[in-house]
């Protein structure tokens, strides 16, 4: 946890250099995107448990082009800030109305610990995930929403469209290094997880049940794959992952194909651009990774993918 704050703060550092270089943002103005995943971390150390530029605006109402709310699920140990700072701003330049929540944090903990989100059981988290949804839909008037997920937010967002009724509320499931089969062995798995947060050398993590039960082979993810696949008829799913991911082993965990009357397109981003070494973060903050992100939301207007060599973590080229 220490290595962690420590990085929070060295990319906060960076970030405030970035951020003295963005325009101004006049009113009814396009909100300045930066590709980088740091403007998240650095959102969250200046509006502490806030929201992020254009989104959770309940007064906005969805246009024509875009009828469907776009609701933004992080992955683990992040925050609605923290894991959107690309895509807050760039879905509300986009015509989206755009909200996000933290879910599955320690309750009743004081900040920064919560805005460390994704730690509680995955079913809690879907549950969250359910009465948030509900509240966008009476604030919109929308029948449904999109939903964009990163990470642990796969599963969250999965159980709850295939076991919390969300098949009927959700149009499009858009999935950045999902974990439909888990990844790992316990050990890798804790491995990978204690590297990346500095989190101590011990056999499981007690405050954090969601990690674990990201392990392939564990209950959660068997019963997220019975009747063969996560997915459910209805709901369309696009799954972006990378070859570099060093969290998701293997990487192709979240490239499940759909069954015979799914709806499910698999994309992975070396395809077509090997030299972008995208790691797991980085697919919360590229360009190329943001074109197939909203191409998928709008399939009526579908953008070039550029391709670029990219910093793995922070999503920079």
């Amino acid at each position: 946890m220490r290595r962690f704050l420590r990085l929070v703060v060295l990319s906060a550092v960076a970030t405030v250099g970035l951020a003295a270089l963005l325009p101004a943002t006049a009113s009814g103005a396009p909100l300045p995107v930066s590709y980088d995943f740091n403007t998240g971390i650095i959102a969250e150390l200046t509006d502490p448990n806030g929201s992020l530029p254009g989104t959770n605006d309940w007064s906005c109402r969805p246009n024509a082009n875009h009828p469907h709310p776009v609701v933004l699920v992080h992955g683990g140990f992040a925050s609605q800030q923290v894991n959107w700072g690309v895509y807050g701003p760039l879905l509300k330049n986009e015509g989206y109305c755009v909200y996000t929540l933290t879910y599955g944090a320690i309750p009743g903990a004081a900040w920064p610990l919560s805005a460390i989100g994704a730690l509680a059981p995955l079913e809690s988290g879907a549950a969250e995930l359910s009465s948030f949804v509900d509240r966008v839909r009476s604030s919109t008037g929308a029948n449904k929403v999109d939903i964009v997920s990163h990470s642990q937010g796969s599963l969250t967002s999965g159980y709850y469209i295939k076991f919390l009724g969300g098949d009927a509320t959700v149009a499009n499931l858009v999935s950045l290094g999902a974990l439909w089969q888990g990844t790992g062995s316990g050990e890798n798995t804790l491995g990978a997880l204690q590297e990346q947060f500095g989190l101590p050398n011990v056999p499981s993590i007690p405050f954090c049940p969601a990690c674990t039960q990201a392990v392939s082979g564990e209950p959660f993810i068997e019963k997220l794959n019975s009747g063969g696949s996560p997915y459910v008829p209805g709901v369309r799913y696009t799954n972006i992952s990378t070859e570099y991911d060093e969290l998701v082993i293997p990487y192709s965990s979240g490239q499940v194909p759909g069954p015979t009357g799914t709806d499910v397109t698999n994309i992975v981003v070396q395809q077509g651009c090997s030299m972008d070494h995208t790691a797991h973060r980085g697919l919360a903050a590229t360009r190329r990774v943001a074109a197939f992100v909203l191409t998928a939301l709008d399939p009526s207007s579908p953008r070039s993918a550029p391709c670029a060599v990219v910093e793995p973590n922070s999503g920079v080229g």
